[in-house]
């Protein structure tokens, strides 16, 4: 029997937990390449990790394609409650991204999003 690794650390999985990810292929043993499917934008960019604390918090950075950095946090809250947080940073590029930020737009996909992997890692969750 395979062991499955964690949602969280599984970076070729998020597009089944992320609606606006379209597909993350391995680049090689460190790095990743995203495709993002955003509302007006389709963005594909490169990835590395910088900093990887199992269970506690993964920091990234790009190193091609779209520029920004981001961290998440997992916070153990009880036995059967986590907190995620998702911090990233960006400088908008073009009319679609500039509205995006105005808008705020761009932190309710994101939340959309964390919500969306929520639903499924407490469905796997379930079924373990």
């Amino acid at each position: 029997m395979a062991v499955s690794r964690p949602l969280w650390a599984d970076v070729e999985r998020r597009p089944a937990s992320l609606r606006h990810v379209g597909r993350v292929d391995p680049v090689d043993a460190r790095t990743f390449a995203w495709q993002l499917s955003l509302p007006g934008v389709d963005e594909v960019f490169v990835a590395e990790p910088t900093e990887v604390v199992p269970e506690e918090r993964i920091a990234r950075r790009t190193t091609e394609g779209v520029r920004h950095a981001g961290v998440v946090t997992f916070h153990r809250l009880s036995d059967a409650e986590n907190r995620v947080t998702l911090r990233t940073e960006y400088e908008p590029k073009g009319l679609v991204e500039h509205l995006g930020a105005l808008t705020n737009l761009d932190a309710t996909l994101a939340d959309y999003d964390l919500g969306e992997f929520r639903r499924t890692a407490e469905h796997e969750a379930g079924h373990r």
